[in-house]
């Protein structure tokens, strides 16, 4: 009997020794966790990153993130050239300007599709919503210089006959450096709409200003990518692990937005600290989605109309887009629950726009 009891003990300790190291004393010990540092901007259609923090996803992939917000794209970009950043939320069309102009930085994900489009006073509306852009005629709008909403809205003009400049019959675009600039902007007599991105229409509706549109109501702009994830190039062929357990982490967090509406806009509020009001009309109130899903095919579809537009050179999007660390971290999640609902769903997005 006694030599049955000494095998089990041997035995168990075998066991845990091979899911720990053990220190030079001999004790067991955890694994270290790798850091990871994330950039992201004042806005929530980061949601993905706030929700994988709070819920300890990147906990569960021994990742750890710490989370950082800046004011611009360029700054983004510039931390992880610098080795600041792993990785970054990007708006889609900086991450195709910085790609067309040289900067070896690829996108490997997804974080929001649709979500902004531009505001104005309400002197000029009646008090009226989504009047279009004809609405801008004669007025100064504030921008933000290599943006999503520039791009847009230059689209858009293009697409009504409508030029820019001075004058009646055009719309005068005055640029700043952040969209946090541009829309303080709104507070001087001068400026008389101006660009938005989430939360910042709901803001705006907040303090009395009117929707000139949102893009997500736009038909040429349904469905437009935004903010992607973005890293450097190096970096995801020569850490693939890590970054498939920072993608994994985050569709977790898409599964967990999914189900627990009121838990996320309280993740979110903590990164973004506005009226939870506010964060449940940008985050499920229609005007935009929050996925991992890498959208190649709609980013490079935007990329060939800023190249038409000529708001970017040509280049090949192909050698900067990685899909790869994206489908493998959602089939070992498939793997681990074969009968999950959302995690299918997003594996037949991912086949059908890959």
């Amino acid at each position: 009997m006694k030599k049955l009891a000494v095998s089990i003990i041997a035995a168990a300790l075998l066991l845990s020794g091979c899911s720990k190291d053990k220190n030079t004393n001999g004790k067991a010990q955890s694994t270290p966790k790798t850091k990871f540092a994330l950039g992201h901007l004042n806005s929530t259609a980061h949601l993905l990153g706030f929700v994988a923090k709070e819920e300890g996803f990147f906990d569960e992939e021994n990742l750890d993130v710490t989370l950082t917000q800046f004011a611009s794209a360029g700054e983004l970009a510039s931390g992880l050239e610098s080795g600041k950043l792993d990785a970054a939320f990007i708006g889609s069309v900086p991450s195709i300007t910085f790609q067309s102009n040289g900067h070896n930085l690829s996108i490997f994900g997804g974080a929001m599709t649709n979500g902004h489009g531009y505001v104005i006073k309400s002197k000029y509306t009646g008090g009226k919503d989504n009047l279009g852009v004809e609405i801008l005629k004669g007025r100064n709008v504030a921008s933000v210089k290599n943006s999503v909403q520039d791009a847009e809205l230059l689209l858009l003009l293009r697409n009504a006959g409508i030029q820019v400049g001075e004058g009646e019959d055009k719309v005068n675009i005055i640029y700043f450096d952040s969209q946090k600039d541009a829309y303080n902007a709104l507070q001087n007599n001068t400026i008389d709409a101006t660009s938005v991105y989430s939360p910042y229409a709901s803001l705006a509706k907040g303090q009395g200003y009117n929707v000139v549109y949102y893009c997500s109501n736009e038909p040429a702009l349904k469905n437009q990518p935004c903010c992607r994830q973005v890293a450097p190039t190096t970096a995801l062929a020569e850490k693939e692990a890590v970054y498939k357990a920072f993608e994994r982490a985050l569709i977790k967090a898409y599964k967990f937005s999914q189900d627990n509406h009121a838990k996320t806009v309280q993740d979110v509020k903590k990164y973004i600290d506005i009226d939870e009001n506010y964060i449940q009309t940008e985050v499920y109130g229609g005007y935009s989605s929050s996925s991992p899903d890498p959208d190649k095919q709609g980013t490079e579809s935007l990329k060939n109309t800023l190249v038409d537009l000529g708001y970017t050179g040509e280049y090949d999007i192909n050698k900067l887009y990685n899909t790869k660390i994206y489908e493998a971290a959602l089939q070992s999640l498939i793997q681990e629950n074969p009968s999950d609902k959302i995690y299918n769903e997003l594996n037949q997005h991912f086949a059908q726009y890959e």
